[in-house]
């Protein structure tokens, strides 16, 4: 893969938004993703085979403070909603695309402010195990959004609306119960 002038672009606007992020709780986490952007020009493309940038989502309906996590499809696990850069250095934007399209709910405004950032190890199958260097956005449905379930897409076996309580019985590992601490105390 050849990369551009627009690629580098791209990541000056990610690694922006890692320096601007409310991360201070996991400091040490952005020390590790910001060396790691700073020694790859492809950290935004999945060719960057060791680990590469994502963006995810506490998709939340303020009124109810329910927010969205879905059980996906290749991992096996109940996580909030998230994917890929694919290039666009705008996490934020990618935070909200991916909410968009693993939600299909509609009218989804994010807060450009990061809230969390986490490191996790996947094993897709069918891939070599790689790391997501996942930056994690609060992104609001619709007031009331939560009186329905989300429609999801294919990309899940399950989707729901779920509370801080409903955490345990889905197994949610750490990282996401501190995105969840997070992005509720954000709104």
């Amino acid at each position: 893969m050849t990369l551009v002038a627009d690629d580098a672009a791209a990541l000056a606007v990610a690694r922006a938004q890692v320096v601007a992020g409310d991360l201070a709780h996991v400091e040490a986490l952005r020390t590790e993703v910001l060396a790691y952007v700073d020694t790859h020009a492809d950290a935004l493309h999945r060719t960057s085979a060791a680990a590469h940038l994502t963006a995810s989502a506490l998709v939340i309906d303020p009124a109810t403070r329910h927010f969205v996590v879905l059980h996906h499809r290749k991992l096996g696990l109940w996580l909030q909603p998230g994917g890929h850069a694919d290039g666009d250095g705008d996490l934020a934007a990618a935070a909200r695309r991916e909410a968009t399209e693993e939600t299909a709910l509609g009218g989804l405004t994010v807060d450009p402010v990061a809230v969390d950032l986490d490191i996790h190890l996947v094993r897709p199958p069918g891939e070599a195990p790689h790391r997501h260097l996942d930056l994690r956005f609060v992104v609001l449905a619709a007031a009331g959004a939560s009186v329905a379930a989300p429609p999801g897409n294919h990309e899940s076996t399950a989707i729901r609306w779920a509370t801080e309580t409903d955490l345990d019985p889905l197994a949610a590992d750490e990282s996401l119960r501190r995105l969840v601490a997070r992005g509720l105390a954000r709104v």
